[in-house]
This record gives C-alpha cells, structure tokens and sequence, in this order.
C-alpha cells in the first residue's frame, strides 16, 4: 500500500514546486516514488526533464509519468470493451477504436485517479505524489468512491423496489428475453454481477480515502489574505469528501510566517520561495508527511455508544452548513460540497434528534 500525497491551493506553480520537493525526499529516504502530473506544460519546466504517458525514471527511486487522458482513455477504452463483452452476448462498443475517442470534461480528472489506482495496486511504489489542480473540482474527483458508491446503492435499490424491477423480476416472459441478450441470470437483486463489482471497486476507493495511512492532502498557500481564505474553503471542502489534510505548508518568508490561528489545529511548515532548480532548501523544510497525516483530524467520527457523528469542518461557519434528512442517509451540505454520510446499521433510518455547530465540528446526535 502506497502513501498518496497530493497538494490543494491557488498557486499552480507553487504546489508543483512542492510536489517535485516531496517527491525527492522520498525517494533520498528509500522510498520507491512515483510523481504523477497532468499534461501540462509546468512540470517538465520544472524538472527540465521530456515526460511521457509511461513512468521513466529520473533519479534513483524516483520516477515520473505524465497522465495524458488522450492516452488514458484509450487504454481503458480496451478495458470497457472487454468488459461488455463479459455482459452482453453481442458486443455494440467493438465498431468504436479508442483512437477516435475524444475527451469530455471531467474524463480527465476522473481518468487520472483510476490510473493512480492502478499504479497503487501494483505494488510497484512506496509513494505517489499527485500533482493535480488542487482545487475543488480536483477534491470532487478525488471523493468520487463515496459519491458513486451513493448513487449506485440509492438507485439500485429504488429499481429493484419499483414496479419495473419486480416486473422483470417475476415475469416469466421477461427473464427469457433478458437471457437472449445477457451472458448473465438477473434474479430479483437486479444487476447484481455488474453493480457488486462496481461496489467492490467503490469500497476499497473509499476505504483508501478514509485511510491517512494511505491517502492524505496538504494546503499550500501564501500569507496573502485572499489565499488564506481560499485555501481554508478547500480545507473545509477536503474533509467533505472525507480526505484528512495532514498539515499547511505556507510559502513566505520567515518575517511573514504567522498563520496560526487560521488553521488550529494543523501545523504550519515554512517553505521559502526558492527559485526553481533549487530544490534542497525546499526538501530542508519539508515536513513529515506521513507523521501529520495520522496526526490530524479525522473528517468523520461515529460514536456508536453515544449515537453521534462528528463532522470536522473548518473553513464554514454555522450559516454555510447544512443538514437535511430526506432518505435512509443523512445529508451534509457546506460550502458547495454535498455529502450524503453512509450510517452504521445500529443508527440508519434513525430520525436526526439534535445537531449543534461547534469548534469547526459539527455533531449530529440520533
């Protein structure tokens, strides 16, 4: 299991320079380190270094891969093909070459973090540091596990109680025509093959993202007032997709190194602005990653005993959050994020008794 690392902020440039920093003191530890970026032009400036879609090694332990979605989607595309040929007993998707697809928005992001996964479960790296765009649409791609695995289990179960669900269910007529066209037996748990293993894959994305063991994020910012603010919104926003940040790293002079009370609990790390090439001071500086990720705290917290869930989130105050109860889950708006939170057996379907907005927690008692 790979440490992933990744860096929220403004500053592109910045949170690349780190990334490359991070990257390299991994890899002086030992650690076998793969530092992933987009297909943009930023980092191969940086590193002064050609990139490719397929890892090359630059330094010892160190090796870094450019995520093309171009080239990501073709790859997968092979990968969709066979598995509607595993479903379907007459393929339609075989007549469509992944050469000709072309990339819709979002195809990029979510393309990015299946091929992370992927280098995860190789086994191949003891770390890898993503450099994406650090922003919000980036925090909903990376809580895409948990937001899937709703919509998945929301509306399975709504076919499956529905009048058309029970129809082709129990119809004599209908499960042979099924039959003439799938390579499975659809029983009453309607799309039980296909949708367990997409669950499957859900779970062991969300229990990674839960993990800061496995998967933690840093703040990266400026002491400038507009950035702090900024960052402190993707603060809040990273805990609603439920990734423990594990720390700030504020890029300034020593002079300018005061940001405390902005971000209690976490620990600041100054960072000096080197100019690139100049990595050392930067690695110098750097915090223990993987130290203040375990450190930190957790987005979500279930007291079973006490029937309470305590929800970490700075960044918000009492007016930007929101809690609404319309189905068997209880559902947290902050900010732009919508988080619909996954309840215990002894705790789901209970009615919501009491919720109160304090010390950047918001505590929800049943």
């Amino acid at each position: 299991m790979a440490l992933i690392l990744t860096f929220l902020g403004k500053s592109g440039t910045a949170r690349s320079k780190i990334a490359i920093a991070a990257a390299k003191l991994l890899a002086s530890q030992g650690k076998r380190v793969l530092l992933a970026g987009l297909a943009e032009p930023a980092l191969p400036i940086l590193l002064d270094t050609t990139l490719t879609s397929d890892p090359q090694e630059i330094a010892p332990n160190l090796q870094v891969v450019q995520l093309q979605a171009s080239v990501l989607l073709e790859r997968n595309w092979e990968e969709v093909k066979k598995l509607e040929a595993q479903y379907l007993r007459t393929p339609i998707f075989k007549e469509v070459f992944g050469q000709e697809l072309v990339v819709l928005p979002g195809m990029d992001s979510a393309l990015a973090l299946n091929a992370i996964r992927e280098y995860d479960a190789s086994g191949k790296y003891d770390a890898i540091i993503y450099d994406g765009t650090g922003d919000a649409a980036s925090l909903r791609t990376l809580g895409l596990p948990e937001s899937l695995s709703w919509y998945v289990r929301r509306f399975r179960q709504l076919f499956v109680s529905s009048d058309l669900g029970k129809a082709i269910a129990e119809s004599p007529f209908i499960q042979p025509l099924i039959s003439s066209f799938f390579n499975i037996n659809w029983t009453a748990d309607n799309f039980s093959a296909p949708t367990n293993q997409v669950n499957n894959l859900l779970d062991k994305g969300k229990a990674a993202l839960s993990d800061p063991k496995h998967v933690a994020a840093f703040l990266v910012t400026t002491s400038e007032p507009i950035e702090v603010a900024s960052t402190r919104y993707l603060w809040g926003s990273a805990q609603q997709v439920g990734i423990t940040v594990g720390g700030i790293i504020l890029v300034s002079s020593p002079a300018n190194a005061n940001l405390t009370e902005e971000f209690t609990p976490l620990p600041v790390s100054v960072i000096p602005n080197s100019p690139t090439g100049e990595w050392q001071p930067l690695i110098d500086a750097l915090p223990n990653f993987a130290q203040q990720a375990i450190q930190a705290p957790k987005p979500i917290e279930i007291d079973i005993h006490n029937r309470q869930v305590r929800l970490f989130l700075p960044g918000f105050d009492k007016k930007q959050v929101k809690l609404t109860q319309y189905g068997p889950e209880v559902t947290v708006e902050a900010g732009d994020q919508r988080r619909n939170i996954s309840l215990p057996p002894s705790l789901s379907g209970k009615p919501v008794t009491g919720a109160k907005f304090q010390s950047n927690y918001l505590i929800i008692s049943f």
